[in-house]
């Protein structure tokens, strides 16, 4: 599989989530389109949005209410480019116009695809082994929030995991969120970090998954600069940025 063909999945299946089409990403106008439920789409997304911005660098594609259509095709509109799309003071404009229909930006992400001419399998400092559902299966702890996913445990599909000694000391799972493309989530122990462990562990489950005929994809909030930095060493790259507005209510209980 080439990079070329990775990226293309991953519009395809954007088109998917955001009730668009693939080629509306590369599009040299920003595109407005009505979001609507889609079976196809990633499991974890709450379809139909309010409103969910994406660019894979061309453009900003916005999947709306159809209420909110002209706002946010102004908003598109007035910016000089793309990225500024997700920057304030500009988000500070759409924040105050979803005010009135109780709505405010709440999801702020990168996403990285793996760069085939990149990925490798790096060495870890411990033994690492693949676990399948059955071996993770008591490990719905905290301190693994991250590489796995209480709420969706059906659809973790594989972990890479570190071991000093007995104990478990980092996890990388996946899940499958689409037919496609499985996310990978990274947790590593305290005092086992910087060690090599996180892009070790990432780097050898993202091959698991290739070999499967998948596609790992990564993603990070823009202000987590360890959890990039372990993307880009474990052969990941930047692929596309989404920004999504929900309920006033439910964004206050991520705080």
């Amino acid at each position: 599989m080439t990079n070329r063909e990775i990226l293309t999945a991953a519009m395809e299946q954007s088109a998917q989530d955001l009730s668009c089409r693939a080629k509306d990403f590369c599009a040299a106008e920003n595109q407005v389109v009505a979001s609507v439920p889609n079976s196809k789409a990633r499991k974890y997304l709450k379809l139909p949005f309010f409103c969910n911005l994406v660019s894979y660098g061309c453009n900003v594609v916005a999947s709306v209410d159809p209420r909110i259509e002209d706002i946010v095709r102004t908003y598109l509109d007035g910016a000089a480019a793309p990225y500024r799309c997700f920057e304030t003071p500009r988000l500070h404009l759409l924040e105050e116009a979803f005010r009135p229909f109780g709505k405010t930006i709440c999801f702020m992400a990168e996403y990285y695809l793996p760069d085939v001419e990149r990925l490798e399998v790096l060495a870890c400092p411990f033994e690492v082994r693949i676990l399948h559902p059955s071996d993770f299966a008591d490990c719905y702890t905290p301190q693994w929030s991250n590489a796995l996913c209480e709420r969706r445990r059906q659809l973790d599909m594989l972990a890479a995991a570190a071991f000093d000694g007995d104990r478990m000391i980092g996890m990388a799972g996946c899940s499958a969120d689409c037919e496609t493309m499985w996310q990978i989530g990274i947790d590593v122990l305290p005092g086992y970090r910087n060690r090599g462990v996180a892009s070790a562990l990432t780097s050898r489950l993202a091959a698991e998954i290739m070999q499967r005929g998948k596609i790992p994809f990564y993603c990070a909030a823009w202000s987590n600069i360890p959890s990039a930095r372990n993307a880009i060493r474990s052969g990941f790259r930047p692929a596309w940025v989404e920004l999504t507005a929900v309920d006033g209510e439910k964004a206050a209980g991520f705080q």
